[in-house]
């Protein structure tokens, strides 16, 4: 494959981002800090990352007249999640302005038929699994794929879109949950833990991963991200190269999530991927040379990626709206505020609710052992 070259876009040059949510928030500060000037088309107008951009477009994902003033007025576009419309992104393409992830790539990870079977083509392990486009699709033998998890293709995040089932039967009532819409029935896997690797990719080809963390839920939501991993090395160096194979399998320009399971026999599956910066790498504000934000200014802006040397084991524990007080009160930042190895990281969103991202923290030490149990005892001060 021939690599294209493409130019730098250098500072002051305005860089458009698809949604102003904390990851839109954190990308904004990475590039202003880098001298670049950032439009954020989202339509809340409470959006996190209005407070920071030069521009803010309160307007509809798909509104003609934003899409037109993002195409000539930003010299490179980005999104900060993988459920904005991929049409638009492509027609931002035809326009000329970079665009990256691609509108193409966005739509491989918004349908988990699709992901999943691409991630399969490519030569890549994923969990076995069954497209169930109608109750027909249920009608065979399903001993393969049982028991598993029956999961909506689309719009499903934070555990939700998805059912456990044991049975034929019990996969044709959670079908019916969903209200017949297009699913995915897929084993449940003898797990260890879950991993994830978070790579960038350039126009021009280069590739650089950050190190793999080691992930930890909570009712469907990620609770803390461990790093380093607490898995073999040679298990962490395969997701670090699985992660890269499938960055170059879609021919992906921008920064990517990789999510992993860690089975029993150490081999590891894919589980689903994110067109972007990624929850399990916020520990990277904190904790590695380059963070995950500067790097997806840098891929889309065709610059080198950044080194993702890690600086100290991390731990990252998620700050849900359930921490804040039924009146709206904020939690007790003091004892936090005051550990020097903890960093907060507030997302400037307005009204806090039970399971709704509200910020997060890092709590850096001399093992990720150490920093776990810390993260751990200072959330309980809050």
């Amino acid at each position: 494959m021939t690599v294209k070259k493409s130019k730098p876009i250098l500072p002051p040059a305005m860089l458009g981002i698809l949604g102003g949510g904390q990851l839109g928030r954190m990308f904004t500060v990475a590039a202003k800090t880098m001298g670049y000037r950032v439009t954020v088309l989202d339509p809340d107008p409470h959006a996190p990352a209005a407070e920071f951009a030069d521009v803010h477009l309160c307007l509809p994902y798909t509104d003609p007249q934003a899409l037109q003033q993002l195409a000539q007025t930003c010299a490179a576009i980005t999104t900060e999640f993988e459920n904005v419309n991929a049409d638009s992104m492509r027609w931002l393409a035809k326009q000329g302005v970079p665009v990256c992830p691609s509108g193409d790539c966005v739509a491989v990870a918004q349908d988990r038929i699709v992901e999943k079977t691409f991630i399969r083509d490519a030569g890549l392990s994923v969990a076995p699994f069954i497209a169930v486009k109608t109750a027909a699709d249920l009608e065979g033998d399903l001993s393969p794929y049982l028991p598993g998890i029956l999961k909506t293709a689309r719009l499903g995040y934070d555990g939700k879109g998805q059912i456990r089932v044991k049975t034929a039967e019990e996969a044709h009532v959670a079908l019916s949950e969903f209200k017949h819409q297009p699913c995915v029935l897929e084993k449940m896997m003898p797990l260890v833990c879950e991993v994830s690797a978070i790579v960038a990719r350039t126009a021009s080809g280069g590739i650089a991963c950050f190190p793999v963390a080691e992930n930890e839920h909570a009712n469907g939501i990620l609770d803390v991200s461990i790093v380093p991993a607490r898995v073999k090395p040679e298990i962490a160096e395969r997701a670090q190269v699985m992660a890269q194979q499938l960055a170059a399998a879609l021919n992906y320009v921008g920064v990517m999530a990789v999510e992993f399971f860690v089975l029993e026999d150490d081999e590891l599956v894919i589980n689903e991927i994110a067109p972007r910066p990624h929850n399990s790498g916020h520990y990277t504000l904190d904790a590695t040379l380059t963070d995950q934000f500067e790097q997806q200014v840098r891929a889309m802006c065709n610059l080198a990626p950044g080194k993702t040397d890690l600086l100290s084991p991390v731990t990252m524990l998620n700050l849900l709206g359930d921490v804040w007080k039924q009146d709206g009160g904020e939690p007790n930042w003091g004892p936090l505020l005051n550990t020097p190895n903890a960093k907060l990281h507030l997302y400037g969103k307005k009204e806090a609710r039970p399971g709704r991202k509200m910020g997060h923290y890092n709590v850096l030490a001399t093992t990720a052992e150490l920093a776990l149990e810390q993260a751990r005892a200072l959330h309980k001060t809050l």
